[in-house]
C-alpha cells in the first residue's frame, strides 16, 4: 500500500517540529541543557511558546526529539519493509537494532548529551512508549489480526524490552551508586554494546512471535 504524500499543513507542522527540535539541541549545546528555557528555544525557531507546547511538553522532549525523531515510524517501516519470507522476530529485532544504533553524528552530539541529566535520559527513555502504536499496525497487518490484540501485546513487549535495554545500557556495570544519589544526575557513561543489549532484550519475546506467526499459517 502506497502512502500519500503529505499536504501543506502536514508539511509545515513537520517544518515546525523540525525547527524546534533543531533549536532545541544547539541551544543546549550552546549553553547546557540546564540554563535553556521554553521561551529560549520557541524564540529562536521563530515560533510562540503557545505553538511550542503544542509538539513538547517540556525542553527535554524537545531535545531529546533530536535523537529520536520519526524513530519509531521508521522501525515500524523498516518492519514492514522485509521480505515475508523473513521471521518476524528476525525482522523487529534488526529494524530496532538498525534504528537505535545507526545514528548519524547529529543524533551521536544529542545522545552525548542525553546522558549528562537525569531529565533527559529520562525523556529519552519515556521515547520509546511510542514505538507501540505504529509497530501494532505493521505487526497486525502481517498476521491479518483483525482484532488487533495479539499485535499490540507484541509491540508493547518490544517497546518495554527497548526500554530496559536502553535502561541497562544507561546504567554502567558495577555501579554501586544509592537510588538517591543516582537520582541526583551527572554523567553516565553508557556500558557495553547497545546492539548486544537490545538483541538480548528482546530475545525473549521470539517464541511468542513464532507462536502468533504459526497461528496465521495455513
Amino acid at each position: 500500500m502506497t502512502t500519500p504524500p503529505p499536504g501543506l499543513r502536514e508539511r509545515k507542522k513537520q517544518a515546525t517540529r523540525e525547527a524546534l527540535r533543531e533549536a532545541a539541541l544547539r541551544l543546549a549545546e550552546e549553553r547546557g541543557p540546564d540554563k535553556v528555557r521554553v521561551e529560549d528555544i520557541a524564540e529562536a525557531a521563530g515560533v510562540s511558546p503557545r505553538t511550542y507546547n503544542n509538539y513538547f511538553a517540556s525542553r527535554e522532549q524537545a531535545i531529546v526529539s533530536a535523537v529520536t525523531a520519526d524513530r519509531e515510524a521508521l522501525i515500524a517501516a523498516a518492519v514492514a519493509a522485509r521480505p515475508a519470507g523473513v521471521r518476524l522476530a528476525d525482522a523487529v529485532t534488526q529494524a530496532v537494532v538498525e534504528q537505535y544504533t545507526d545514528t548519524g553524528e547529529r543524533e551521536h552530539k544529542a545522545l552525548l548529551l542525553i546522558t549528562t541529566q537525569t531529565a533527559l535520559r529520562d525523556a529519552f527513555l519515556d521515547t520509546t512508549a511510542g514505538i507501540e502504536p505504529p509497530l501494532a499496525a505493521v505487526i497486525a497487518e502481517r498476521l491479518d489480526d483483525a482484532g488487533a490484540h495479539t499485535a499490540r501485546v507484541l509491540a508493547a513487549s518490544v517497546a518495554a524490552a527497548v526500554r530496559i535495554a536502553l535502561e541497562g545500557w544507561l546504567q554502567p556495570a558495577g555501579n554501586t551508586a544509592t537510588p538517591a544519589e543516582s537520582a541526583a544526575g551527572g554523567l553516565v557513561v553508557p556500558s557495553g554494546s547497545l546492539a548486544d543489549q537490545l538483541r538480548r532484550a528482546l530475545a525473549p519475546l521470539a517464541p511468542a512471535f513464532d507462536a502468533a506467526e504459526r497461528r496465521t499459517q495455513p
